[in-house]
């Protein structure tokens, strides 16, 4: 059992509060998932800059880690949260950053990049994990999170969610997928990597491999509804939105909420209650095999 939440804002004045909206909907969904958490924020994107995200950074590395980056990357700039730590730099130091971080060891792992995601995940509940990276502070356009309660696998921060695969992309899964296993081979073939064994890893794998191919984010989605076997709910991530797709039988709980100033998503309906104005919503459970997609102008 999973919980999912997701906060799409159509209104710039919200931005500030984003980080606290989205850290209060993780909260309620502590009971779909008390064994760790995450979540991804959209922000801050800068011509010409990219983010990368390391998690399993110790306090005592970050002078030689930082020492490193700054040697194929003068002019990079660092952000450190709790063991994770943003690392902004220039498109074309982005491939040598990456290549660095890859190779320094000690247990620092690559998360995520892109112009504007920030992904973090840990073990703890949901509002520890959302506490120890100063969620309620941060600001951005939208975001998506999820609370993880392990029923096939270990409880660690590489198998929590988000999942990213792609730049500005990632993923949160409740469900179970029974072909992940065949696919993740197929991907791999591919030149894809994955770090764990976990299902919705592949997921967001699969859908990084057709992105890659120039589909649209509605089309790839609309492929796995063949491709994909199992019970599913996604909320995926991309630079300018998000977008919601639920299997043909549909048995995993969802609901969303719209309203003139943001479009929400939840596991449950009790996650929205202290979103503004949602007494004023348009309130409604997606359909199965429908993709729902919102984004923000390019």
């Amino acid at each position: 059992m999973c919980g999912i939440v997701g906060l799409f804002l159509k209104n710039p004045r919200l931005q500030p509060q984003l980080g606290a909206l989205t850290a209060q909907m993780l909260k309620t969904m502590t009971e779909r998932g008390p064994d760790s958490a995450g979540f991804a924020v959209y922000g801050g994107a800068q011509h010409g800059q990219s983010k990368i995200t390391v998690r399993g950074l110790e306090e005592i590395q970050r002078k030689d880690f930082e020492a490193g980056v700054l040697a194929v990357s003068q002019k990079a700039t660092f952000v450190f949260r709790d063991d994770h730590a943003i690392i902004t730099c220039s498109d074309e130091a982005e491939p040598a950053v990456r290549a660095f971080v890859e190779g320094f060891g000690h247990g620092v792992v690559f998360v995520s990049s892109g112009d504007s995601i920030e992904l973090y995940k840990g073990v703890g509940l949901p509002e520890d994990v959302a506490a120890r990276f100063g969620l309620s502070e941060m600001t951005g356009t939208h975001a998506i999170g999820h609370t993880r309660m392990a029923t096939e696998s270990a409880v660690t921060t590489a198998g929590a969610h988000p999942f990213s695969t792609g730049p500005d992309q990632c993923l949160v899964h409740n469900g179970s997928l029974s072909n992940h296993n065949t696919l993740r081979r197929q991907l791999v073939r591919d030149g894809l990597s994955f770090e764990t064994e976990n299902d919705s890893e592949v997921a967001a794998g699969y859908l990084s491999w057709r992105l890659s191919k120039g589909e649209r984010l509605d089309e790839a989605l609309t492929a796995s509804l063949s491709d994909l076997d199992g019970f599913y709910t996604f909320v995926v991530g991309t630079r300018d939105g998000f977008a919601v797709l639920r299997d043909p039988v549909a048995c995993k709980p969802a609901v969303m909420a719209e309203t003139e100033d943001y479009v929400a998503f939840a596991s449950e309906y009790r996650a929205f209650a202290g979103l503004p104005g949602i007494e004023k919503a348009t309130v409604f459970e997606p359909e199965p095999q429908r993709v729902y997609h919102w984004e923000h102008a390019a």
